[in-house]
């Protein structure tokens, strides 16, 4: 008895699956065509220029998705290129297409297939390790020097809540003005400011006031078939549960 139902559901899911248009098994030469851009310490590239593809791309995100596909055995290509709403675009229209890292927003969740998350896009006031201030709202900060980078979201949020930032034109001089006394608190991201100010040397930054979160993913083509997503979701789940995942992450930072 069993064993015939069982007959029965498989006939059932493969005649549903055809009608369906679903790939039952997945054809020997599917790949994935990944996109990315240059979002240190995430994905980048290892000449850090705006465009590199497969062993010339490195990060935190490169390293876990690299190490997913891997795992689930599904074969891909990666290439970094500029600008990002150019690869966006073509992860939503081109089939078997996927871009990372990317957060996942309510007005996103149906355009794409989801496979994450990856790690966070905090918004983070830094101070100094030995920085005695304490915050618990935006508010508070503005008694103090606070820098941030210009033309950057994160700037033009505080001035909407009627901050006043000092910026620069490259976020890692606030790691330097920090260390100089220069400012009192960095308004960056993180993980990226902790990335940009190891590269000048500096570490052991507080994190003051976390004031905005969000979860950075892959974002799949909505054609990639469902078990391509199931398998690399499990893949990252069990990395992450082994310890691979922060053993990434500190290695960058």
């Amino acid at each position: 008895m069993h064993m015939h139902k069982r007959l029965l559901f498989a006939l059932a899911g493969a005649i549903f699956g055809l009608a369906a248009g679903a790939h039952a098994e997945l054809a020997p030469d599917y790949r994935v065509v990944l996109l990315t851009e240059n979002f240190p310490p995430y994905n980048m590239a290892s000449n850090g220029k705006n465009f590199a593809q497969e062993d010339n791309l490195d990060g935190i995100a490169v390293d876990i998705v690299r190490e997913m596909f891997k795992r689930a055995g599904i074969d891909y290509s990666m290439t970094l290129r500029f600008p990002w709403e150019r690869i966006y675009k073509l992860a939503l229209e081109k089939p078997g297409y996927g871009v990372f890292v990317t957060a996942r927003l309510p007005e996103r969740e149906a355009l794409f297939k989801w496979v994450g998350p990856i790690g966070p896009d905090d918004w983070v006031l830094l101070g100094r390790g030995d920085s005695n201030i304490s915050l618990t709202s935006l508010e508070q900060a503005k008694q103090y020097k606070v820098g941030a980078y210009k033309g950057d979201a994160i700037a033009e949020h505080l001035v909407e809540q009627g901050l006043q930032p000092l910026t620069v034109l490259r976020d890692q001089q606030n790691a330097k003005k920090l260390m100089a006394g220069q400012i009192d608190l960095w308004a960056t991201g993180d993980p990226a400011g902790r990335y940009l100010a190891k590269q000048e040397g500096v570490s052991g930054l507080k994190t003051i006031l976390r004031f905005d979160s969000a979860e950075l993913y892959l974002a799949l083509n909505q054609d990639v078939p469902d078990e391509v997503v199931q398998k690399l979701q499990v893949e990252l789940e069990r990395m992450r549960s082994e310890g691979f995942v922060d053993d990434i992450l500190s290695r960058y930072l």
